[in-house]
């Protein structure tokens, strides 16, 4: 057993969740938390008296020289030796650094209410990482080394790659070059077909690797929010490939890119076409059950899914694997949460209605403000300051891939949160039953992630007391998607493991066994005993009532 990280939990519950995304982060609040601020400064003025004095005692020792603030060890903004070794630039880095200081300082001594603590430390802290005199050229020592090195080619450069982000990419920086990467040529290329497609979705089936496969076949359900090739990435880090090559026939969904005239797609349309789907699976394999993965919002997609089965008395499912998915949301598994308001979700779900959907960019754009420093200000440094262009990545390339959602589609997420269905207390009605998750009984695997930012991982941990079957909890050492994109043979591969479920989730993490590799191959494991006995892999793909219709990765990807 090694040493678990001491500040697991203070990373889960720091981080954002899917719903600021889906919420948007709106100017009101803003403005609502500097007037709260201003209010307690006025009430109490002694602490920010303190805070203010104890900032001009530190800014004379600045002048002087004399001054002991250092930035954190890990803050790759002041690597660059100028920081500590020039004394504009030491003294530039130090003020800063005494501003942050003293705000935090105050925000911690001013006696605010803890919620309105965590939205004024979020709120400094967008303002104060903006004001990094890294994000400036004369501020920014390597980026002046640059510019001298380049006789001005970087600032050419930069210039150039602010005005085509200005252009093509909605004011944002780009977070990665997209050159050099093609979909269906180096990415999502694992062999396959369609052999199912209605207006919503397609199934895509993928070609055996082994000579005899497992009788029940698994079907992955991806997210509605981003293409459904995270599964099928690059050939090394494709989770498709590897089942395969363990003998899973192996389908996946596509979602389709819903444009204005979808508008009313919502989750009782997705989980009809999932009906439609895992039917065409069941006939194509003969077999009369399947196994299903479902991620993120395509998690509670599939939840909703079981729960229907469950009660209309439907036993087509035969296990579930659940990852990465948040299905009881509560403002609390986050500071950013607190910004969720109810207007807040009523204004953004007037504005999708109008609009008849969410696009994809204005859901980028709002993850990409709740985490400034690492996907706003890096690239702005990296792209205009330095005059380079992003790293290609594919990870990233998959990530700016985004699609949209439906405005209901958007609307019943939203409705997810405020009503916290799938709680054993709660009645909510869906598709003409009430949800129930403690009515489905199959076994269940688990998968979270400890530095996730989209989906905490003690909000998803409060999954295993909503089902009714035996659950297996996995915690991966990654964040979102890269907890997904854990093959073996990754020698930063991690994950914890307790079969034991107390209450809290920090009690679990106490008593949890670390484990150097993959979960993949766990997974197999759990997988491989409930996936029926072994048969002759199908030689062909489809059938005669389902034919391959075209090949992988179909034609949904590029909409």
């Amino acid at each position: 057993m090694s040493d678990k990280p001491a500040n697991v939990g203070v990373k889960a519950a720091e981080t954002t969740t899917a719903i600021n995304g889906l919420v948007g982060f709106r100017r009101s609040e803003v403005i609502k938390s500097f007037g709260l601020m201003a209010g307690y400064a006025a009430k109490q003025p002694k602490p920010f008296a303190k805070h203010l004095r104890k900032y001009a005692g530190e800014m004379i020792e600045i002048a002087k020289g004399t001054s002991e603030l250092a930035p954190d060890r890990k803050d790759r903004r002041f690597k660059d030796e100028s920081w500590h070794k020039s004394p504009f630039y030491k003294r530039s880095m130090q003020a800063w650094l005494a501003m942050q200081k003293e705000l935090n300082g105050w925000i911690a001594d001013s006696r605010m209410h803890p919620a309105d603590q965590s939205r004024a430390k979020f709120v400094t802290d967008l303002i104060v990482d903006a004001l990094a005199p890294t994000n400036t050229l004369i501020g920014n020592p390597t980026a002046m080394k640059r510019l001298f090195e380049t006789n001005g080619g970087s600032l050419v450069k930069g210039l150039q790659n602010a005005y085509n982000d200005l252009t093509k990419n909605g004011g944002m920086p780009s977070q990665v070059d997209g050159r050099p990467f093609k979909v269906g040529e180096n990415l999502a290329i694992s062999p396959g077909a369609v052999v199912f497609q209605n207006e919503m979705l397609e199934v895509i089936q993928y070609s055996p690797q082994t000579e005899e496969v497992y009788k029940i076949p698994l079907m992955i359900i991806p997210p509605q929010i981003n293409k459904f090739y995270a599964t099928d990435l690059a050939p090394d880090k494709s989770m498709v490939r590897f089942l395969t090559k363990m003998g899973y026939q192996t389908f996946a969904v596509s979602w389709r890119n819903p444009t204005r005239q979808h508008a009313h797609w919502g989750l009782e349309n997705y989980v009809e076409a999932l009906f439609e789907a895992s039917e065409a699976v069941r006939k194509i394999t003969r077999s009369p059950r399947i196994n299903v993965t479902g991620a993120c919002s395509g998690g509670i997609t599939l939840s909703l899914f079981l729960s229907e089965l469950a009660a209309r008395g439907d036993n087509r499912i035969n296990c579930y694997t659940l990852m990465v998915s948040v299905l009881d949301g509560k403002k609390v598994d986050s500071d950013v949460g607190l910004f969720v308001t109810d207007a807040a979700i009523e204004a953004a779900r007037r504005q999708s209605a109008k609009k008849g959907i969410l696009a994809g960019e204005e859901l980028g754009r709002a993850f990409a403000w709740m985490r400034p420093n690492d996907l706003i200000w890096n690239y702005v440094v990296n792209n205009y300051l330095l005059g380079q262009d992003p790293p290609p990545f594919d990870v990233l390339y998959w990530n700016n891939d985004t699609t949209n959602l439906p405005a209901q589609l958007h609307s019943d997420y939203l409705d997810i949160f405020q009503d916290r269905r799938f709680r054993k207390d709660k009645d909510v009605v869906f598709m003409d039953h009430i949800v129930d998750l403690e009515a489905v009984t199959q076994d269940g695997f688990m998968l979270a992630g400890i530095t996730d930012h989209i989906t905490p991982w003690m909000a998803c941990y409060r999954n295993i007391r909503l089902f009714g079957g035996e659950i297996d909890f996995v915690l991966s050492n990654s964040g979102h998607l890269q907890s997904l994109l854990n093959p073996p043979g990754n020698p930063k591969a991690q994950y914890y493991t307790n079969m034991d479920h107390p209450a809290r989730a920090t009690k679990w993490l106490e008593g949890a066994e670390s484990v150097n590799e993959s979960w993949w191959l766990r997974w197999n494991k759990w997988l491989s005993i409930r996936s029926g006995e072994m048969k002759k892999a199908p030689r062909a793909l489809g059938n005669k009532a389902h034919p391959p219709l075209s090949k992988a990765p179909g034609e949904y990807v590029f909409t």
